[in-house]
């Protein structure tokens, strides 16, 4: 049995599998409908964050696939409050087929896979996002054709969203440039292992202050709210900071011409990105977010059957 916490417990070359997956399941629904290979299958779905695209696009997986999907909410569990993690997991572990859990802190998710006798998907923590990652990379490799030599600059905060999408794209090929403020970069354990998996790879990391000059010959410009859930009380301080960080019009002129856009949404538009830029022509952002759906159609597929 496995689990997805991160994608760095996936080797280059398995996610690259569940991507080839994800592609034959997405035109597979659109040209018949999947097959129910899930079907009689069942996922909890944990939540201690509200959420649009994790809740919606689990849901309708399971569907896709013939199975069903159960949503808790952070009122009914109480994860850690109203009764241990432990707890929670091995009942849980009873009564479903797998857990997808939407938490703040990553050892939250961690205990639930240490304790549970069911596969356990990390639906978003503090650390990192690992099924965004992977609907990143399948837009990526939708619009180019390829991973392997794309240049991946991010740009903004260095989030749980910028840790996984450095670890997937690094392991995968892509040269990947962060440019976050003093004080907002990646933190250095995410930076060493990025680095180790590109030189696995053959691919290249880099950590700069300057987006333009992240941003120069880029073929995917990525940005994420400068204000995660949890950290509200610093909103005034970072409106203060990352104004520089805002990918417009301007920023994008200095990519690659044929370069796309990106964002994991909500769109916070007038801050990190521009209306001009989301909605342009070089926006994928609707097809990253529907993405989701067919990612995470090819990680359940691949941990329950």
């Amino acid at each position: 049995m496995r689990h997805f916490l991160t994608t760095s417990d996936y080797s280059g070359e398995e996610l690259q599998q569940l991507l080839d997956l994800a592609v034959q399941l997405k035109e597979e629904r659109r040209r018949s409908g999947n097959p129910p290979l899930l079907r009689g299958k069942v996922l909890g779905m944990i939540f201690q964050k509200p959420s649009l695209r994790t809740r919606v696009s689990f849901d309708m997986a399971m569907r896709h696939l013939g199975g069903d999907a159960l949503y808790l909410s952070p009122s009914e569990i109480g994860l850690g409050k109203r009764e241990s993690i432990a707890d929670v997991s091995r009942v849980l572990s009873g009564y479903v087929d797998a857990i997808m859990a939407r938490v703040f802190a990553h050892e939250h998710v961690v205990e639930l896979a240490r304790h549970a006798s069911v596969p356990v998907i990390n639906g978003l923590s503090d650390y990192n996002h690992p099924c965004q990652a992977m609907a990143d990379m399948l837009t990526i490799l939708e619009r180019f054709g390829r991973l392997k030599g794309i240049r991946l600059a991010f740009v903004g905060d260095g989030n749980n969203v910028a840790a996984s999408l450095l670890l997937a794209g690094a392991a995968l090929g892509c040269h990947v440039t962060v440019a976050a403020p003093e004080g907002y970069s990646l933190p250095a354990p995410v930076l060493a292992e990025g680095r180790k998996l590109a030189a696995a790879s053959g691919a290249e990391v880099l950590e700069v202050r300057d987006p333009h000059q992240a941003v120069r010959g880029a073929n995917v410009i990525y940005t994420d709210t400068w204000t995660s859930m949890g950290q509200e009380e610093e909103a005034e301080q970072r409106t203060r900071v990352f104004p520089p960080y805002q990918v417009n019009r301007q920023l994008v002129a200095e990519a690659d011409r044929e370069a796309i856009v990106m964002h994991c949404l909500p769109a916070h538009r007038g801050q990190e990105i521009t209306d001009e830029v989301a909605d342009g022509a070089q926006s994928a952002l609707f097809q990253q977010a529907e993405n989701r759906l067919h990612a995470q159609k090819a990680i359940l597929v691949k941990l329950l059957t």
